[in-house]
């Protein structure tokens, strides 16, 4: 019995561990399982909700492309729109030139009209006079054979004699007639071709009025505050050195409020400076560097101008088919004057003048127009070439290809040349007639330019100058000289020299300052 009990209680002490183990693993499983389920449970959540975020930001991406989408086609609606309005604009324009030629067609046929009237009117008076001729012989005839019959019956001559005497008296009577007949006619054609004439330049003048304005030789620009003026002279002058260095114009500042003068002969220096200043004071930097890169932009924004101004030039007078070069070089002729006159408006106004008096006279439209217009082209190149404007002007039109017809235009308008062409004697006519104009010319101006003009030549002549200016009017001619070529001992013999000279060579009141100016720079760029 103990021996039993003790087998079972070791049974028991094995079995039982056993069954606990089996327990606690089972009841292990089902906790783990629990929170497996847990984090399952959790993990379908955060699932189900990272899906139900990457919705909602699909549909936000949807929002934003489709409002993104519309903003784009509206710009390009507007852009298109733009487009549109431009175009339209551009065929009213094209449609208004349209109409206007076919105006000035109408007008051409409506003066043909009246020409061909006009030689109706002529030819039917010939022909009047034709038969009151042919009258007129008849009855001479008549009154002949009555002298013959009455000179056989008196003097008892033979008809050979008296056809003899009969013929000296007709040979007589009929010279001293026709004589004063030719005189009759020879005044009274003079007297319709003065009539005729006056006639034709009145209308061409009047139907090509073009306003005259003297140029002259200063400009002022406008200033915000008369602090602006501290900043353009700068620390002991050195802004205003630079600028009048850079341009070669002469910058008055006194106590005019709010404003400086721009002083300078040369047209192209002054807009040049004009343009560079107010950038400058627009823009607030005004050093030395800042003033350079201004002065050659204001350069490139003059050469653009001055190709606007020919092409301006050549669609006004309707002159086509120009070289670009010699359209580029027509455009210069707007910073050039003559007597005071801007002598591109005056090659305009010579291009009208001559087209409405060939279109009277019968002459080539075409070739008067083109020669009045390149009437004076040497004068955009007298200070760079030999010669007379004429001359260049001829060297010029031959480079480009310009006809025969063109260049005797060109030659002949200062009589350099006898005129040969009716076009020629036209261009030469319209030439003097714009010139002419009340207002339109002021010789002292040009002597004055001119002298300026000598100025700048003398200083230029001697060898080491690299610029030189005439400013202040006249009264000084500044001078840039290398200072690699010229020292400081040389450039104080130079001023005395070109002084020397300049009261040598020229005529002018009161007296002349030479300054010789040598400068040396050091340019380094800190990278």
């Amino acid at each position: 019995m103990t021996l039993l009990s003790l087998e079972t209680a070791a049974v028991l002490a094995i079995v039982l561990p056993i069954v606990a183990l089996i327990i606690g693993a089972f009841v292990g499983i089902l906790v783990f399982r629990y929170y497996q389920n847990k984090k399952l449970g959790a993990a379908q959540q955060a699932a189900n909700k990272m899906v139900e975020d990457a919705i909602n930001e699909v549909k936000e991406m949807r929002k934003t492309a489709a409002r993104e989408s519309k903003e784009e086609l509206e710009k390009e609606r507007a852009a298109l729109e733009k487009e549109i309005r431009e175009k339209q604009s551009n065929l009213s324009r094209s449609e208004q030139r349209i109409l206007q030629r076919e105006e000035n067609l109408d007008k051409k046929e409506q003066s043909l009209e009246r020409k061909a009237d006009d030689l109706d009117t002529q030819r039917a008076v010939l022909i009047q006079k034709h038969a009151e001729a042919d009258k007129l012989k008849a009855e001479l005839e008549g009154a002949h054979n009555k002298v013959l019959e009455e000179i056989e019956h008196v003097a008892q001559l033979s008809k050979e004699e008296a056809k003899a005497q009969l013929i000296d008296a007709i040979r007589d009577e009929a010279k001293h007639d026709a004589a004063k007949m030719v005189r009759d006619i020879d005044a009274e054609a003079r007297e319709e071709a003065d009539k005729k004439a006056q006639k034709i330049v009145a209308l061409a003048v009047q139907r090509c009025a073009v306003d005259h304005s003297s140029e002259i030789t200063v400009s002022t620009v406008a200033l915000p505050t008369d602090e602006m003026k501290g900043r353009i002279i700068g620390r002991e002058g050195r802004n205003i050195r630079a600028l009048e260095t850079a341009t070669g114009c002469d910058l008055i500042i006194d106590d005019t409020p709010e404003a400086v003068v721009l002083s300078c002969f040369d047209p192209v220096r002054r807009e040049i400076a004009r343009i560079a200043l107010e950038k400058l004071i627009s823009d607030g930097r005004i050093h030395p560097g800042r003033i350079e890169d201004l002065v050659e932009k204001a350069k490139k924004e003059v050469d653009v101008k001055i190709k606007e101004a020919g092409e301006n030039a050549m669609y006004e007078t309707n002159v086509m088919g120009l070289n670009p070069e010699l359209v580029r070089i027509l455009g210069r002729l707007r910073f050039r004057t003559s007597y005071g006159q801007n002598v591109l408006r005056h090659s305009i106004e010579v291009s009208h003048l001559a087209g409405i008096m060939a279109a009277e006279l019968g002459a080539d439209v075409t070739v008067c127009k083109r020669g009045g217009l390149l009437h004076d082209i040497g004068k955009a190149l007298d200070h760079e070439l030999e010669g007379t404007h004429v001359s260049i002007g001829v060297d010029v039109a031959k480079k480009y290809k310009e006809s025969k017809a063109v260049i005797h235009c060109i030659q002949a308008h200062h009589n350099d040349v006898e005129p040969e062409t009716i076009e020629a004697i036209i261009v030469q006519c319209c030439d003097a007639i714009s010139g002419a104009r009340p207002g339109a010319r002021r010789e002292s101006l040009d002597s004055y330019v001119k002298r300026l003009e000598k100025l700048e030549e003398i200083a230029t002549s001697y060898e080491g100058v690299e610029k030189a200016f005439a400013v202040q009017a006249g009264r000084e001619v500044r001078i840039i000289v290398k200072p690699e070529v010229i020292d400081d001992v040389k450039a104080m013999y130079m001023s005395k020299e070109i002084a020397k000279q300049i009261e040598q060579d020229m005529q002018y009141p009161g007296q002349i300052k030479v300054n010789v100016i040598r400068e040396t720079r050091a340019v380094e760029y800190a990278k």
